[in-house]
């Protein structure tokens, strides 16, 4: 029960993270492409390629602590279905350079952006 409760809190924190940058990034950015899940995806896939590695290491932490961290607040910052919805609707509005734009840096720097946060969790 406690790792449910851990991931729950987890979620609640980053889905609130998320709708917060979301507020914040539409005021500052007007680009074609939806830069604020752009953005949370990139920081959620530093973060859990982080994490991955450095629990791997460090095995003093609670797995509550993990999954709060990993499932919870990394499941709930980064959003696979506001990035599949935002694609469909670039697609609907003849938008398809810029969809497809949209996949492909989602998918490389998103990569690139665990890889990175894995190799600074083997430095720490």
């Amino acid at each position: 029960m406690l790792n449910v409760l851990a991931i729950f809190l987890g979620g609640g924190i980053g889905a609130v993270l998320r709708y917060l940058v979301g507020l914040n990034f539409s005021k500052y950015f007007n680009i074609s492409l939806p830069i604020s899940t752009f953005f949370v995806n990139i920081i959620g896939s530093f973060i859990i390629g982080f994490l991955f590695f450095f629990f791997m290491e460090k095995t003093d932490i609670t797995p509550a602590l993990k999954l709060a961290l990993t499932v919870g607040f990394c499941g709930g910052l980064t959003t696979f279905s506001t990035f599949s919805l935002e694609i469909f609707e670039m697609f609907s509005n003849q938008q398809f350079v810029q969809g497809l734009i949209y996949i492909f840096l989602s998918i490389i720097v998103c990569l690139l952006m665990t890889m990175i946060g894995a190799y600074f969790a083997k430095l720490v």
